[in-house]
């Protein structure tokens, strides 16, 4: 199947690791232009040299802070020439949404709806003027059923499920789609996070918490970062023309919901 990225330009939020990472190398491998933006610069330059180059492309970085949205902004109104934007960065604080204070969720609430409707606003025009543009959040299943223990994350990412379905009726006759895709389980920094806080709090260890975690999954074992990426890759492509507005769990069947 012909994609249809060569020679795009994409801009890969939270691109230093995990999900964000594995993204910006599938990209670079369908010949796409790729851009990582994150904090720290001397993991996005250590990302970088990773990224597959055929000879033509054209790989660079950007650095902001997602927790302050003028940062964000200050780099992405001079940078704003993309075909595909991948918006992502790390959820939340875990605990109990009785003892989330105020601040965490206006935190959550910048670096995850305010930071991407910065985003979004810088790119479209451009977008527009391309008629093609392939706009994705990752998110999480807890858009479909809420994790206990996430709280805040819980609210959230809801709120960009929510944010992202109506933008894509608005950008839906320009060629512009905007999708979210919804990891499960995946081998990550954030769930190695995720079982050690559960392990403390059933009193269990790392391992014994693991296999408890998998055995929630209909395909027994947790995601790679690149599995998750294959999902994006496709909805990013000309063969997701028609597809707009929808959440794709990407968790070995673990949602029970529809």
């Amino acid at each position: 199947m012909n994609l249809g990225l060569q020679d795009k330009k994409a801009l890969v939020c939270g691109s230093t690791q995990g999900i964000g990472k594995a993204t910006a190398i599938a990209l670079a491998y369908e010949g796409v232009n790729v851009t990582l933006l994150a904090r720290n610069e001397s993991a996005l330059q250590e990302v970088l040299k990773e990224l597959p180059q055929n000879g033509n492309q054209n790989h660079s970085y950007l650095v902001a802070d997602f927790s302050k949205p003028s940062s964000v902004k200050e780099v992405i109104l001079t940078n704003n020439n993309f075909h595909i934007l991948i918006n992502n960065t790390g959820g939340p604080k875990s605990g109990s949404i009785l003892e989330a204070t105020p601040e965490q969720f206006s935190d959550a609430f910048q670096m995850h709806i305010i930071v991407n409707q910065i985003l979004v606003q810088a790119v479209v025009p451009f977008m527009k003027s391309e008629k093609f543009g392939r706009i994705i959040n990752i998110i999480s299943t807890s858009v479909k059923e809420p994790i206990p223990g996430l709280g805040v994350s819980n609210t959230i990412r809801n709120a960009v499920a929510n944010w992202a379905k109506t933008m894509a009726e608005e950008l839906a006759a320009f060629g512009i789609t905007m999708n979210n895709v919804l990891p499960g389980f995946t081998d990550t920094a954030r769930l190695d996070q995720i079982i050690k806080i559960k392990a403390t709090r059933a009193n269990t260890s790392i391992e014994e918490m693991t296999q408890i975690m998998k055995g929630y999954v209909p395909a027994k074992r947790f995601a790679k970062p690149e599995e998750t990426a294959n999902a994006v890759i496709f909805l990013a492509s000309s063969a997701a023309s028609y597809i707009t507005g929808i959440n794709l769990p990407v968790d070995g069947g673990r949602t029970k919901s529809l």
